[in-house]
């Protein structure tokens, strides 16, 4: 079996993969303050609450955005599983081109998306990825990764707008029945949900003039599934798109 471990800057995402099939995937907390052995006793109470057993992993792989989080993941990989991991950088071979002026800019996560939704959708394509900051990644009909765009994300702008408007509360992040909202928090709840969507459709249009007016949109990541469905651009939402394109690279570069 193969464990897939992506490092973001909010959560670690890991999945364990039976053959073809994702039969587990949890997601914790990033603490860049925790020892190898603190992560591993995460994961064996993880992989106890499913039945998994550490001694069934015979691959591991990790991608991160997170660089001092990565010698503590190569540890606990050596230590408790035994394994050299496999670790995404340009350099691995991705069945993508990367045309990033510098290859090396280019984030681990944004990389496995590119390969993973080419693999399953070909192109052109344009990624959406809800993280700790949402990023936007155009790849060709070709395969040719082109690049993006960067924004701050949902968490993040909400988080903002509380600390920087003193009369304004935290709110949890959902969806209002109305855009008109007759409360605060229904106001709030509708700016960043309704307001969010709105930021997606316009850098998407501007892309699709870039790229192509005929590129498939791809949604992926944790608030993935409470933006997309008030966007006009995003076709599909895939939920494990990055552990997914852990699994792609591990096969491509492990053969």
């Amino acid at each position: 079996m193969l464990l897939a471990i992506d490092i973001g800057n909010t959560n670690v995402v890991l999945g364990v993969f039976d053959k073809e099939k994702l039969v587990e995937h949890w997601r914790v907390g990033t603490n860049a303050q925790i020892t190898p052995d603190e992560y591993a006793m995460i994961f064996k109470d993880l992989f106890g609450f499913a039945g998994l057993d550490f001694k069934k992993i015979t691959g591991v792989i990790i991608s991160t955005v997170v660089p001092p989080l990565l010698p503590v993941m190569v540890e606990m990989s050596r230590k408790y599983f035994r394994i050299e991991p496999m670790v995404v950088t340009h350099a691995l071979k991705t069945g993508i081109t990367i045309r990033y002026d510098n290859p090396k800019e280019v984030g681990a996560d944004r990389i496995v998306n590119a390969a993973a939704a080419y693999k399953i959708y070909g192109g052109p394509l344009i990624i959406v990825d809800f993280g700790t900051a949402t990023t936007f990644c155009a790849v060709t009909a070709q395969g040719e990764y082109l690049g993006g765009a960067i924004c701050p994300g949902i968490k993040i702008s909400a988080e903002a707008l509380f600390q920087r408007a003193s009369k304004l509360p935290r709110v949890e992040l959902v969806k209002p029945g109305v855009v008109i909202g007759t409360d605060t928090v229904s106001a709030m709840q509708a700016g960043i949900v309704y307001g969010y969507a709105g930021l997606v459709d316009g850098i998407v249009e501007h892309m699709k003039k870039e790229l192509s007016a005929d590129a498939r949109v791809v949604a992926t990541g944790g608030l993935a599934e409470l933006v997309s469905p008030e966007t006009r651009s995003i076709r599909e939402v895939r939920p494990q798109l990055t552990l997914e394109g852990l699994k792609l690279l591990f096969e491509i570069n492990h053969r």
